[in-house]
């Protein structure tokens, strides 16, 4: 009798355990989907602070270089943030980082809202620096810290999700920021602005959020962060090999914690590089398109700027639909691989659209390349993220450096360009060189696989002759020791 009952009661504690792992995971995919609201409401603000902005400090100062001067403000703000947010998250959770990263972008709107006309400079000046350098702690933060949030196997889910979030934001705010301000003037766009991040902080606070604090938390599922993932793909060992060894060496000088995360993992740091030289393709097309639409239609510049963001939006979004659905069915995630060729496919894109093509021919280019743009996030977002706990804020925060440096020296060098070259000529430039990377970085990752797989058919034949040489029916000396034993 007791041999009979054992078995229903272990079936009862399995049965009883997936029911409570389930119900857990629905409660962290929930809570997710808040944070993801709130997300997408400030990212809204962002984006409409950045067409109200732009547009108010040209109309103060009457100068272009302003424009420029604060925009190159807020991009060195982000890639200081980018440097030490890896370390302010070995020592804070993430969501004291998130909050008090809304918290300084509505206080400092707050400022320029109420600042006098003596002091709009200055207050222009503290605006670009806090919304850039709160900006990327706000971005690396909630990307560091998404497996603790909705667990390991959640992660292309959870990706998809905010980047979509983010990409209906984008829209929303470009659309509506020439109608707000042309209707209800720049204070009460600015008063919109700061909402939004009133909305977002209000949203981070009242939700429990994992992470940070050197992120030795555990994960939705009760595992150690950057455990399942990070191991299937060799990441997780290595970065904590070479996190041990350097903290091991004591005395000796230690090398920044984030470039040991991106010499952990094979072709990490070259990962990282091809998203910089991306980041300096995606400043010449943003530098080039209101040109390029300008000579399209010089009495309404502006329609086939917004018209094309809108489609490469509608890519975007339907592309993390299905990104979604494929880790829904498969439980896997777009790896290495689909950044590579995502990141080929989207640079080629970006430059036919400035071919001279039917505007129906354009508007799919558009569509293709939103798309490939949401392949390339979901599947580089989620790569970093097998990084180990203690090395993913580093390495996200070096990634961001990275992304704000190839922009701000992309806009230098692209806005110099333009004077004398045609948009289809800088843009095939800048992408090609993003072309030529993932190229390489392909390479690198087929190679990596072909080794790797070397190795696994090595040690099979290994442990397949082993075994042949240990039966004792081939009468060899170590099988029978082992029969004789």
């Amino acid at each position: 009798m007791g041999s009979a009952d054992g078995p229903k009661t272990d079936a009862a504690d399995g049965g009883a355990r997936k029911s409570g792992e389930a119900r857990d995971t629905a409660v962290s995919e929930r809570r997710f989907r808040f944070l993801v609201a709130g997300y997408a409401v400030s990212s809204y603000g962002t984006f409409l602070n950045m067409v109200a902005l732009n547009l108010f400090v040209y109309e103060t100062t009457g100068r272009a270089l302003a424009m420029g001067l604060f925009m190159a403000v807020r991009l060195a703000s982000g890639f200081v943030a980018g440097l030490v947010v890896g370390g302010l998250l070995a020592r804070f959770s993430a969501k004291s980082i998130m909050l008090w990263a809304n918290v300084g972008q509505g206080a400092v709107m707050l400022v320029l809202i109420l600042a006098p006309d003596g002091l709009l400079t200055a207050a222009l000046m503290a605006v670009s620096v806090v919304i850039g350098a709160c900006g990327t702690l706000f971005m690396v933060a909630l990307r560091s810290s998404i497996p603790e949030m909705v667990g390991e196997d959640r992660r292309a889910w959870a990706n998809s999700l905010s980047i979509t979030g983010r990409s209906l934001a984008m829209v929303a705010g470009f659309a509506s920021a020439g109608v707000v301000v042309s209707l209800v003037g720049y204070t009460a766009a600015f008063v919109v602005d700061m909402a939004t991040f009133v909305a977002c902080a209000v949203t981070v606070a009242l939700l429990p959020i994992a992470g940070g604090k050197g992120a030795g938390g555990k994960g939705a599922d009760g595992k150690s962060a950057g455990g399942t993932a990070a191991e299937g793909s060799g990441a997780g060992k290595g970065a904590s090999d070479v996190s041990d060894a350097s903290a091991a060496k004591g005395g000796r000088r230690r090398r920044p914690v984030a470039f040991l995360a991106l010499a952990a993992a094979p072709g990490m740091g070259l990962m990282v590089a091809l998203r910089g030289v991306d980041a300096f393709g995606s400043s010449s097309h943003n530098a080039a398109l209101p040109i390029y639409s300008t000579s399209l239609d010089a009495s309404n510049p502006a329609v086939f700027v917004s018209a094309f963001w809108c489609v490469w939006a509608l890519g975007n979004i339907g592309a993390q639909q299905v990104i979604q659905r494929y880790a829904q069915r498969t439980g896997r995630s777009v790896g290495a691989l689909g950044f590579g060729y995502g990141t080929v496919v989207m640079s080629a894109a970006f430059i036919a659209a400035f071919a001279g093509f039917p505007l129906a021919v354009t508007a799919v280019i558009a569509l293709i390349a939103g798309a490939a743009d949401g392949l390339t996030e979901v599947a580089y977002t989620s790569h970093l993220q097998t990084l180990p706990a203690t090395l993913r804020g580093h390495a996200f925060g070096l990634s961001a450096t990275f992304e704000n440096l190839g922009f701000g020296v992309g806009m230098i060098l692209v806005a110099a360009a333009l004077d004398r070259f045609s948009p289809l000529a800088v843009v095939g430039w800048s992408h090609g060189a993003a072309i030529v990377v993932a190229v390489v970085f392909l390479l690198r990752v087929a190679g990596v696989r072909r080794a790797e797989r070397a190795g696994r058919a090595g040690r099979a034949g290994l442990r397949k002759e082993e075994a042949v040489e240990g039966r004792p029916d081939r009468g060899d000396r170590d099988g029978a020791e082992v029969s004789g034993g």
